[in-house]
């Protein structure tokens, strides 16, 4: 880093403040001190622009510049009500590149944000990838215990199709606080044809991977036998594993993102990277 970039990393780090789950942000009234604007409507002029070009990029302006009131004193003890935003390093990265070129501090934000923007974008990047590769790998276990699973079922005397769907709901409806297949279907908002486990993230596919596995050696363990008695212990378990979630501070797993990408869309596209290599071998 050179001393541009140090300085400037030092100026606008100063200022940056944490939210909920330590998500950065940082205020535009001390955005606007540090990039020596004195008056805040020349600066709102200058976030106004950066919220337009925000929103021609086809990105929600919301996500970057969430707008707040902030009481101010302007006297011994009384206050007034003032307007500010928080905005994400994106937002700020806008700001520095709609703001005063003629400013010094103005070419060192925007040195300092364009860097760690795309530092930022570059690890996110990484974090996605890592991600794929976890719902694939877990997509694929589940898979297996799955027909494990409906093999332990059926010589527990769940016999017929209609009794495994029946089965299977349970531990959805007890996982899933009371939804069944259809309903975390309906809940993701996808297509007919698109099934729920091609959908669901690392965290849901391993939180549905664990209820499968202990629902199997339950029924072995305590020798159940009986369709009820078998829908009774697959959605007790699908219950505990939630129960777990809740008290681990986690988040429900229907309340969980769904992945824009199906595990058939990831796989294509990494067949598509190998492709090449695969030939020159």
């Amino acid at each position: 880093m050179n001393n541009i970039e140090k300085y400037s990393s030092v100026t606008f780090e100063s200022i940056k403040n944490f939210g909920p789950h330590g998500r950065e942000f940082w205020y535009a009234r001390e955005l606007q001190e540090v990039l020596e604007y004195t008056e805040w409507r020349n600066f709102e002029e200058v976030i106004k622009k950066a919220m337009k070009a925000c929103f021609e990029s086809d990105i929600l302006v919301t996500d970057h510049f969430v707008g707040v009131n902030k009481m101010v004193k302007i006297g011994s003890e009384a206050e007034r009500e003032i307007k500010d935003f928080k905005l994400s390093r994106y937002a700020c990265y806008l700001i520095v590149q709609n703001g005063d070129p003629s400013k010094k501090i103005i070419a060192l934000g925007q040195t300092y944000f364009a860097v760690m923007t795309r530092t930022q974008e570059k690890t996110q990047e990484s974090l996605d990838i890592l991600e794929e590769k976890a719902r694939i790998s877990i997509r694929k276990q589940l898979a297996e215990h799955n027909k494990s699973l409906a093999v332990t079922a059926k010589s527990a005397g769940v016999q017929e199709g209609l009794d495994f769907a029946v089965f299977q709901n349970k531990g959805y409806e007890g996982l899933y606080g009371g939804l069944d297949a259809q309903g975390i279907h309906n809940k993701k908002k996808l297509k007919k044809s698109q099934k729920i486990l091609d959908y669901m993230g690392s965290t849901e596919l391993a939180a549905n991977l664990f209820r499968a596995t202990q629902t199997e050696e339950k029924i072995k363990r305590e020798n159940i036998y009986g369709k009820e008695k078998a829908n009774r212990a697959h959605y007790d378990i699908g219950a505990k594993v939630r129960l777990t979630i809740k008290e681990m501070g986690g988040t429900m797993p229907e309340s969980l993102e769904t992945p824009n990408k199906s595990i058939q869309q990831i796989e294509r596209q990494q067949n598509k990277i190998s492709a090449p290599e695969s030939e020159e071998e």
